[in-house]
């Protein structure tokens, strides 16, 4: 099988988070994903061996995920099928030079605030380091987040932006409840059928005991 390469860079502080005490991170990845990592932590290259083409993208994002500032443990979320890593650059936003701590400081908020709510209402984890802002939660909840963050910083009023995410919380929660309702009302129809068909089979032996029955008196 043919063997395929990735060769990724980030920030040379990160380095150490990526390898792990003992090379524990580094192992855990290669195990989880079915990959090799050869780390360069001079330059802070990183290349990603493998022959399985879903392990190796699965390796990328976490790797690129702990590159920008998440710990491990989120980053490997990202093993789940179901989860997405997505990733703003923050220079995609600037008007001027001096505004990308403003931008930060939009996004993070007082004492953290506004990153924890949007965190919170959208069931995500988000890293503001260097020029850009991460995000891994599953996919449809990292899209919501990354819609929020994006509104902050084209200047969007933070209580217009808790609002929408109130907004779009609820409507979730309603597409879930009535998903989980379909749901419930499929398996009670096929236990119903099930049932119904226990009950078709336990009256067909009784039948054919009965005609057993007539046919020993007969003789």
């Amino acid at each position: 099988m043919t063997e395929f390469m990735y060769l990724l860079r980030i920030p040379k502080d990160r380095v150490a988070v990526l390898i792990g005490k003992n090379g524990e991170t580094k192992k855990r990845v290669e195990q989880e994903t079915s990959t090799q990592l050869k780390i360069d932590s001079k330059e802070g290259e990183v290349e990603v061996i493998g022959k399985d083409a879903l392990g190796l993208y699965a390796s990328r994002e976490i790797i690129q995920a702990i590159g920008r500032g998440f710990n491990p443990e989120f980053a490997l979320l990202l093993l789940k099928q179901d989860y997405a890593f997505e990733q703003i650059n923050i220079n995609d936003y600037l008007k001027t030079e001096d505004a990308m701590q403003r931008l930060k400081g939009r996004v993070i908020g007082s004492e953290g605030k506004a990153r924890k709510y949007i965190e919170e209402m959208t069931e995500t984890h988000i890293s503001v380091y260097g020029k850009t802002i991460g995000i891994i939660g599953e996919t449809e909840n990292a899209s919501t987040a990354r819609q929020a963050i994006e509104s902050l910083l084209k200047g969007s009023q933070h209580s217009n932006v808790y609002h929408w995410l109130e907004k779009r919380r609820k409507e979730q929660k309603r597409k879930e409840f009535e998903e989980d309702k379909i749901e419930l009302k499929e398996k009670f129809k096929e236990k119903s059928k099930k049932d119904a068909d226990e009950e078709i089979d336990a009256e067909d032996e009784i039948d054919e005991d009965n005609i057993d029955n007539e046919t020993d008196a007969d003789k």
